[in-house]
C-alpha cells in the first residue's frame, strides 16, 4: 500500500479521540488538516512534536487548520499524554492500525539491534476539500511544526 496520493481526496475514515469523540476525516471539510502520525505516547522525540505542535497552535488556527496526532496507544494513554503537556488539539488512538496502514506508516524498525514494526514519523497537510496536498515522511522533529505551518500557509 502506498498511501494517499497527492492532490487526491483522502479515502474517509473514523478514528477514537481523545474527549470520549469518534472524528470523522470527512466531517472536517472546510478546514485544512495536519495529521501527523508519531511512535509513541510521553516518549522524547513524541512530546517535543506535540509541544511544538502546542506552541503554534494558535497560529494554525488562524490559518483555518485542525492538528490532529495519531499514534497507535489506547485513548487512556493519549488523555493523560494530551492534558500533561496540555496539547489543546486531539489525540486519535489507532490500536488497530487502520489508519496507520491507509497513510502507509508502518515501517520496519530497528532498536539496539532489534527489528520491530514500528510507526514512521510522517505528517500529511489535507486541504479544505479533503485533498491531500503536502507529505512529510521520516520526520525529523527539530523545525518540523514550522515547516509545516509554512505550508500550511501557502496551501
Amino acid at each position: 500500500m502506498a498511501g494517499p496520493t497527492l492532490n487526491h481526496v483522502v479515502e474517509d475514515f473514523a478514528c477514537a479521540a481523545t474527549g470520549d469523540q469518534t472524528i470523522k476525516l470527512k466531517s472536517l471539510r472546510g478546514k485544512k488538516v495536519v495529521l501527523y502520525f508519531y511512535p509513541k505516547d510521553a516518549t522524547p522525540g513524541c512530546t517535543t512534536e506535540g509541544q511544538d505542535f502546542r506552541d503554534l497552535h494558535a497560529k494554525f488556527r488562524r490559518e483555518n487548520t485542525i492538528i490532529l496526532g495519531v499514534s497507535r496507544d489506547s485513548i487512556g494513554s493519549h488523555e493523560k499524554f494530551k492534558e500533561k503537556y496540555q496539547f489543546p488539539f486531539d489525540l486519535l488512538s489507532d490500536e488497530d492500525e487502520s489508519i496507520c496502514r491507509q497513510f502507509d506508516v508502518i515501517r520496519e524498525k530497528s532498536l539496539y539491534g532489534r527489528k520491530f514494526m514500528g510507526v514512521e514519523r510522517s505528517t500529511f497537510l489535507i486541504d479544505e476539500k479533503g485533498k491531500l496536498r503536502q507529505e512529510w515522511r521520516k520526520v525529523r522533529v527539530k523545525g518540523h511544526a514550522a515547516a509545516v505551518l509554512a505550508s500550511v500557509k501557502n496551501c
